[in-house]
């Protein structure tokens, strides 16, 4: 594999128009936002985390205070500051223009989408120097499709963004290994501040990737000419700078407890145990890759063996050593999520797209790419299965999604087989990210708004304003479903009760008081309330799926009685 630009022009990127060939940039942007701006608007606030960072973000702006992190009355010291500012500077803007407001959770979800599209913009254009140009448009490309990365691109919270700090970081590492002669002090500052924006997002995490890539290219190299290009003398401090003063302010505003929780409660709890249930065995990262990397995994997979075995190629020897030291240490912490291995994704992207563009490219065993294509079918029906599944496991209705999917699905793996066997690798790539537009626009418009159980803190807002039109937040009590999309949907002061008996004495502690009582409760609630003697009626009901927990609810809301 030869990561270089190829001297003769490959047409396998016919599937792109010339116009938009001769415009990268964009057509990448083009495409992200037909890849992701389905579903954008219209799916409601998920929980957890998206709901847990929106509703800090709202706190923030409702209170002014933009140091301290906060989901209703809980301090919440586990990440920095960094995407919550991203995040109230985007509401600012759309609310000083009156396009949107701190109630619709779409705007808490334009850094994501904006991190996403700098992201791909970074992997094109630092790119080029590494895999040639065309070979970076269409690893950008392929990155774009990522289906984690368009869930991501869909979620307020950090690793869109954090993926656009590493990219951005990345490639210009890459530049002071490639050319350290020619690396100027300006990219040089370049390079620290972005790692102290990633800092301001994800802590540690962003500066981990190059650290470990520098460490590996050393012992790899037996030596680092590069870093003195990288200037550390002064660019680790203006690192440091960039984000020391809000870890000084919340120091002081928590009095310690940031660190001590961020730390030793969320980072050490996660390389130690899986934190919320989500720990896996070593390896859950290789045999999820086609999932989270759909459509182009498979692209990726048969370009490894060939990298592996060019790996003293300086291009391919830098993107190695971008993917390989971070890997196996998110395949050694315990706790694991899709999304946590997304910052190597633009180097796997590159290292695939440079090999389908290759035009004298050694193809992987026939074996090898039987099961690399066997991934990418297999997703995709998943994607249609799945949607079929949860359109008929909760809405009653069957047919109704896999008609709409399934087709989409086929025709993906189709027209991408159709090209890999005739030769076109580079278009089948190119394909995969195209039909990829119309798959996850059924999938996040069509399918996933219209699942109606699962949004079950709008409903339940809904409910409540058609019952008790008016109700301040904090007279309003819930048990058996507090989920933070509750207090994004309701407001920061809804009390999150524990138990039936405590909604009972929360609905007693006030004339005007409403509760909503899950069915597991409902007992204990009657119960309680028999014993006070207190007068109550019931309002209304909403029954959804609790997609966090795995099980159905039903909401009572209980209104004090005159």
């Amino acid at each position: 594999m030869h990561i270089s630009a190829p001297s003769s022009p490959d047409r396998s990127l016919g599937a792109l128009p010339e116009a938009l060939q001769r415009r990268p940039r964009l057509a990448l942007v083009l495409l992200c936002l037909l890849l992701w701006l389905p579903g954008f608007f219209t799916l409601p606030a998920t929980d957890r985390d998206e709901s847990r960072f929106a509703q800090a973000t709202k706190q923030m702006l409702d209170s002014g205070d933009y140091v301290r992190i906060r989901v209703g009355e809980e301090e919440r010291n586990k990440k920095p500051a960094g995407i919550h500012w991203a995040q109230a500077a985007s509401v600012h803007v759309l609310e000083a223009a009156r396009l949107g407001g701190r109630d619709d959770i779409w705007a808490y979800r334009v850094p994501s989408l904006l991190g996403g599209i700098l992201a791909v913009l970074a992997t094109f254009h630092w790119g080029r120097s590494l895999v040639g140009r065309r070979a970076a448009f269409l690893g950008a490309a392929m990155l774009a499709s990522c289906m984690v990365l368009m869930a991501e691109a869909h979620i307020a919270k950090t690793d869109a963004a954090l993926l656009a700090t590493v990219a951005a970081a990345m490639g210009l590492f890459a530049q002071a290994y490639l050319r350290p002669g020619q690396f100027t002090a300006r990219q040089a500052a370049g390079f620290w501040l972005v790692l102290g924006a990633s800092m301001l997002l994800k802590g540690p995490v962003g500066p981990m990737v190059p650290l470990l890539a520098g460490i590996t290219l050393a012992i790899a190299d037996k030596g680092a000419p590069w870093l003195r290009a990288l200037r550390p003398g002064w660019g680790l401090p203006l690192m440091v700078a960039a984000a020391a003063p809000w870890f000084v302010a919340i120091g002081i505003a928590t009095e310690g407890r940031f660190f001590e929780q961020a730390v030793g409660g969320d980072m050490l709890s996660k390389i130690g145990s899986g934190e919320e249930k989500h720990g896996a065995p070593p390896g859950f990262y290789l045999l999820t890759f086609g999932i989270a990397a759909f459509p182009g995994a498979w692209i990726v997979l048969c370009a490894l063996p060939t990298a592996w075995r060019e790996r003293l190629n300086p291009p391919t020897r830098f993107l190695l050593a971008w993917v390989v030291p971070s890997w196996l240490v998110f395949e050694a912490v315990q706790t694991k999520l899709p999304h946590y291995t997304l910052p190597l994704y633009p180097a796997l992207m590159l290292l695939g797209a440079a090999w389908a563009m290759d035009p004298l490219r050694r193809l992987p065993p026939r074996w090898w790419r039987r099961v690399a294509f066997a991934a990418l079918a297999l997703v995709a029906l998943g994607i249609a299965l799945a949607s079929e599944a949860a359109f008929g496991m909760l809405m009653r209705r069957w047919l109704e999604a896999g008609l709409l999917v399934l087709p989409l699905a086929a025709l993906l793996v189709w027209l991408v087989w159709r090209s890999a066997r005739q030769g076109g690798w580079g278009r089948a790539g190119l394909l995969g990210a195209l039909l990829a537009v119309p798959l996850y626009a059924a999938v996040m418009e069509g399918v996933a708004p219209r699942l109606a159980p699962l949004w079950v803190a709008p409903r339940l807002a809904a409910t409540l304003e058609a019952q008790a039109p008016g109700l301040p937040a904090r007279d309003f009590g819930i048990t058996g479903h507090s989920e933070p999309s509750v207090l994004f949907a309701l407001g920061g002061e809804v009390s999150l009760l524990r138990t039936g008996r405590d909604a009972a004495r929360f609905l007693g502690g006030g004339p005007a008081r409403v509760v909503a009582v899950g069915d597991r409760a409902e007992r204990d609630f009657r119960e309680e309330a028999a014993a006070l003697a207190l007068p109550y009626q019931e309002i209304g009901q909403v029954t959804g799926f609790n997609y966090t927990r795995g099980r159905w609810v039903t909401l009572l809301l209980f209104r004090r009685a005159a």
